[in-house]
């Protein structure tokens, strides 16, 4: 295994240790689950230079990251008007 995949799952385990650990704020989370993102995108660019057939899967998956990054913020915009603040034990609030 090459430095540069040893670095790339370092990261991923990482972001996701964080995203589980911190869960008081929800911005912290979406930072979290962005690097999450982030590193498989690399992870899958890595790959896909090996393969042809797999060129289009790091676009779908930037796709995929800025349409989970537009869905979070909203939220966040939207916990943080009616709670004015971030912190993840509110978000049951929302509950219907």
């Amino acid at each position: 295994m090459s430095t540069t995949n040893v670095m790339l799952l370092t990261t991923f385990l990482l972001a996701f240790t964080g995203t589980v650990m911190n869960r008081t704020h929800m911005m912290s989370m979406l930072l979290g689950i962005e690097t999450m993102t982030l590193s498989l995108f690399m992870i899958l660019t890595m790959l896909s230079t090996n393969s042809p057939n797999t060129a289009a899967m790091p676009i779908i998956m930037m796709t995929l990251a800025a349409c989970e990054a537009s869905t979070g913020l909203t939220l966040l915009v939207l916990t943080s008007k009616k709670n004015t603040n971030d912190y993840m034990k509110n978000l049951n609030l929302l509950q219907c």
